[in-house]
């Protein structure tokens, strides 16, 4: 055979193969294109324990094949975000606060059934770490309690008392302490429950993770001035695994911060040659078998 024939032969083959691989990829992207986008569930970003109260970074929408199965959360389709874009996080949303029954890995789809939400029955069963108890205190308004706080943060509870002693000076009228630190927040009430006729300082109902002794600390705290809470911040990523036993309560050598701390001209409006009564001396006077403690003026 002429070499002319087999070269031309070998040119027909090579077109055809080129013809055959060019229809091949316009049919999958006919195929693709027809398809339109794939379905997505929620599924976890990392590896989640039992107890743990989800949050926003603990959840992702992963692509899947088919249709979602029955107890998976979907997301949204694409043509009901386009109008709607809340409703995507909305979707998001549905797990929020909301504690884990079982451990999921990561990857692993959110299912309905494992999740048990805040006003559940069991639901504080599920989170609550051993040995740990629920409380449940309204904050005053401002700070954390404007909508800052979710489930699963760490926070600072603060007392904040104002004493209505007239001989008292200026400077010691007013003061605010840390009463107890870095306990979980639970959950927090939604900020559309506030009650009828509640006055201005009404903020929010949030339940903490506390010990017996915390819940003691916090009940006389709410019994002498109004309470608010500091939001910390969890340095670690790993979330309840890091977080799970209760706060460990007042760190020690931690100074109340008084009226006079905060605003030095409190000082100049005091009345001249004025003793603050906390920093008077004391002597001791024994008089026969007793003694009595006497501050001098």
């Amino acid at each position: 055979m002429p070499a002319k024939t087999i070269l031309t032969v070998l040119f027909v083959i090579s077109l055809g193969v080129v013809v055959v691989l060019y229809l091949s990829a316009l049919s999958q992207r006919v195929n693709a294109d027809t398809a339109g986008p794939k379905n997505e569930i929620l599924t976890a970003t990392r590896p989640l324990a039992p107890g743990t109260l989800l949050r926003a970074q603990d959840v992702v929408w992963q692509p899947i094949a088919g249709t979602a199965e029955p107890g998976q959360i979907p997301r949204p389709p694409v043509a009901t975000r386009s109008a709607k874009p809340d409703l995507d996080e909305q979707a998001r949303a549905e797990v929020y606060g909301a504690a884990l029954r079982v451990g999921v890995a990561p990857g692993a789809p959110i299912l309905r059934g494992v999740i048990v939400k805040p006003g559940d029955r069991d639901f504080l069963q599920i989170v609550l770490s051993p040995g740990a108890r629920a409380i449940a205190i309204p904050v005053a308004t401002g700070g954390a309690s404007t909508g800052l706080l979710y489930p699963g943060d760490r926070v600072d509870v603060m007392l904040t008392q104002t004493f209505k002693r007239n001989d008292a000076p200026l400077t010691r009228r007013s003061v605010s302490e840390t009463v107890v630190e870095s306990l979980r927040v639970l959950a927090v009430d939604p900020s559309d429950s506030k009650p009828a006729g509640a006055g201005n300082g009404f903020g929010r109902t949030v339940t903490l993770e506390v010990t017996r002794e915390q819940v003691e600390k916090i009940n006389v705290a709410t019994e002498l001035g109004k309470l608010s809470l500091a939001l910390r911040s969890i340095s670690s990523a790993d979330g309840i695994l890091a977080t799970a036993a209760p706060g460990p309560g007042r760190t020690t050598g931690i100074k109340p911060t008084w009226a006079g701390d905060v605003s030095p001209a409190l000082t100049d409006a005091m009345p001249p040659n004025t003793v603050i009564a906390d920093e008077q001396p004391a002597v001791e006077v024994i008089h026969g078998t007793k003694a009595v403690a006497v501050k001098t003026q």
